[in-house]
């Protein structure tokens, strides 16, 4: 799909014209999730990652107020000094951003936006956005869900963090008509920790099973995505009770801070990494290491479905 905005890079662009598997990733990880220079080791760690599975990364951002689907050596570490800096692009942002030639890190709704636009099918990211705690008072919800709803890409993430409302969030994909598939587990898996109490939609336990089901949906003619929830590796996962007790501190903080909004989430994960002594951002890397290879696998599975 050709857009006057968007920037595709070359080497994605090859692949995308050879039927070759691509995964889309986001920015905000680099300029919102971790302090320089460990965001960027990440971010080219991730890349590496999905190039040893055997597909393209495609790491999506707005420069300079052109829509990327790629990015450079150097725009990482650009995007990773510039660190909070850089606007948190959501859907409502984009126009404003490019019309004013500015930067955007993109969320999932945003890089599932433009990963569409360029025509990626698979995303791999961290955790998605949610049904904030509280919602039916403050309708606190984010565009992620909705993005979903709507845009046919796969998003394989580990599940939502446990600062949301989780069953909400569910009940609202649910509404939406989006599958939510759980990767070797019926329990949805809550970011941090392997469990959460609540069931996955489907159980799913090989990348081509989840390339097929994408696949049909697809050719069924169902708009919206699909939300795959990868659990954290055994090794790294957090003990439940220790990350619980930490994200209800930090909600109460916010609260009384009178924090709200988009400035929820920034602040409740520095501060669970405060409360639990830096473990949450170590497991944070290795959950999304493990999303890359899940994706990159299925990618390569949905590109074989799709020259038959």
């Amino acid at each position: 799909m050709l857009n006057k905005y968007l920037d595709v890079a070359p080497e994605v662009q090859a692949a995308l014209d050879a039927g070759k598997p691509v995964v889309a990733l986001e920015s905000t990880i680099i300029s919102h999730g971790m302090p320089y220079p460990q965001n960027v080791e990440t971010a080219l760690n991730v890349e590496k990652i999905i190039r040893e599975n055997g597909a393209v990364p495609a790491t999506i951002a707005v420069i300079g107020g052109r829509l990327k689907a790629g990015l450079s050596k150097d725009e990482i570490d650009y995007l990773g000094k510039t660190g909070t800096k850089v606007a948190k692009a959501s859907r409502r942002d984009l126009p404003v951003l490019v019309a004013e030639g500015r930067d955007g890190a993109t969320t999932v709704t945003t890089t599932m936006i433009i990963a569409h636009m360029a025509g990626i099918k698979i995303f791999a990211t961290g955790g998605i956005g949610g049904v904030h705690r509280g919602a039916q008072q403050t309708f606190d919800i984010s565009a992620d869900l909705e993005e979903l709803a709507h845009t046919p890409v796969m998003v394989v993430c580990a599940g939502a963090k446990s600062i949301l409302d989780l069953g909400l969030t569910l009940e609202y994909l649910e509404t939406h008509g989006v599958p939510v598939i759980g990767y070797g587990t019926e329990e949805l898996p809550a970011f941090y920790t392997r469990k959460s109490g609540f069931k996955v939609d489907y159980r799913i336990d090989s990348p081509a099973e989840l390339a097929k089901a994408f696949h049909v949906k697809r050719e069924i003619g169902l708009e919206g995505g699909m939300l795959v929830t990868n659990p954290i590796p055994e090794e790294y996962s957090m003990d439940h009770e220790v990350i619980n007790k930490a994200i209800d501190e930090a909600v109460e903080e916010a609260k009384k801070l009178g924090i709200h909004g988009k400035e929820t989430t920034p602040f409740l994960l520095a501060k669970i990494k405060d409360l639990t002594g830096g473990d949450s951002l170590a497991s944070n890397i290795q959950l999304v290491y493990n999303n890359a290879r899940l994706a990159a696998r299925t990618a390569a599975e949905l590109c074989a479905l799709e020259k038959n």
